[in-house]
């Protein structure tokens, strides 16, 4: 067969395709939570617990989902999952109470959990060391770009056709990325359309194993005992809950503080997450030129997390301005950074571990990351429905400072 220029590219846009149409799913239920809520008469925490079903089982399959792709393959456990997930996006129009709608969040979130763990191993085994950074802003992009096509996408379908329509047209999706993914996506050790160049090429730039010295199970006990696998996990546990907060909130902050309706939040709320896909890319490209210009991996990545974790500050004054136009700008420059930081820490597993237990090393920061997201989102509700919302801009500005500190103090390069 003739081989495909570029293959490696080619996974990873279908790899961003698939984010994408993770984050629109997700994102699904907040850009319609003031509607919801109102028909529904649910409290922010309602909403939260809601919201927390996902969480939890996006967390818990972050880890289980990364061992299952790292023993039947990326190619066949991707396919599933959003084979999965958009069924359960299909079907949430069923929900009709808290705990019908806690229920189908929980089989999305169910699905949704492979893609990271799936992506970021398909970005080891695809690629060499100093496009690493790159190709993983390009996939973790469609997380940002998932969210700035959701809220004008589903606001729209929802206008026109009601909201439990919207669910049912955003489910479908999915089974239209099937088509390219199993196109393009074979094991890298016997893929029939891999040019020899194109495998020379990432060959000769990994830094890593593709096998673990470890035999069997052990091989995951050792993760265990590695520093390395625990300042990932801190470090993404004491980040995401940023990005969640804003996801998930975003819309019903812009309502309940700002005063928003649907069609605005549908024309405004994208804005910050166009800047986060702005982050993505910055990282990547970033510490892609302190490598290319002698830096070493590890400490470059370190390089990017110090100096993106300052303007996620920015969500503090963003709280505080009286000026909706300045809160979006504000919590712009907010997810800019988290975005940023966030690249790099999705980076870091590939850059540490053998190919085969990528997937589990970034599922297990996944599940850490998870949990702590959702106890945050609980906290988030009570703080709002007891106080306001400046309590949790608060936290989620100051989080990623001990994130940072984590990652500086735990990881080290292997030698």
């Amino acid at each position: 067969m003739k081989p495909i220029k570029h293959l490696r590219w080619w996974i990873v846009w279908t790899l961003f395709g698939s984010t994408v149409i993770n984050y629109i799913n997700r994102q699904t239920l907040s850009v319609l939570a003031p509607v919801i809520a109102s028909e529904l008469r649910l409290t922010h925490t309602d909403y939260s617990r809601i919201v927390s079903a996902f969480q939890i089982a996006y967390a818990v399959m972050w880890l289980v989902g990364g061992v299952i792709l790292d023993l039947i393959g990326t190619r066949l456990g991707l396919a599933l999952a959003m084979v999965w997930w958009s069924v359960a996006s299909i079907l949430t129009p069923l929900a009709h109470s808290v705990a019908s709608f806690s229920a189908f969040r929980f089989l999305l979130g169910m699905g949704e959990g492979f893609n990271w763990p799936g992506a970021s191993k398909s970005v080891a085994e695809w690629f060499p060391a100093r496009e690493r950074g790159l190709a993983v802003a390009i996939f973790d992009s469609g997380s940002s770009v998932g969210a700035v096509l959701a809220p004008p996408l589903v606001a729209g379908i929802a206008a026109l056709l009601g909201w439990r329509y919207a669910f049912v047209a955003i489910g479908l999706l999915g089974f239209f990325w099937l088509i390219p993914w199993l196109r393009f996506y074979q094991p890298f050790a016997r893929h029939p359309r891999l040019g020899a160049g194109e495998r020379a090429l990432i060959e000769s730039g990994r830094d890593a194993p593709a096998a673990s010295p470890e035999p069997g199970v052990r091989r995951w006990l050792a993760l265990l005992r590695d520093r390395n696998v625990w300042g990932i996990a801190i470090g993404r546990a004491l980040t995401d809950p940023v990005w969640w907060f804003y996801v998930f909130w975003l819309p019903e902050y812009l309502s309940d503080a700002r005063g928003f309706s649907l069609k605005q939040i549908g024309a405004f709320a994208w804005i910050p997450f166009l800047f986060s896909d702005l982050g993505n890319f910055t990282a990547g490209l970033a510490s892609g030129f302190l490598i290319r210009r002698g830096m070493p991996v590890i400490r470059a990545r370190k390089c990017v997390c110090v100096l993106c974790a300052i303007p996620i500050l920015a969500g503090i004054p963003a709280a505080l301005t009286h000026s909706a136009t300045w809160a979006l700008a504000l919590i712009s420059v907010a997810t800019w950074g988290y975005a940023s930081w966030s690249t790099m820490g999705l980076t870091f597993p590939s850059d540490l571990f053998p190919q085969d237990v990528v997937a589990s090393v970034t599922g297990l920061s996944g599940l850490a990351a998870g949990l702590v997201s959702t106890a945050f989102t609980l906290v988030v509700g009570v703080l709002v429905d007891k106080f306001s919302y400046l309590p949790a801009f608060m936290v989620a500005a100051t989080l990623p400072l001990a994130a940072t500190a984590s990652i500086l103090l735990l990881i080290r390069a292997r030698s």
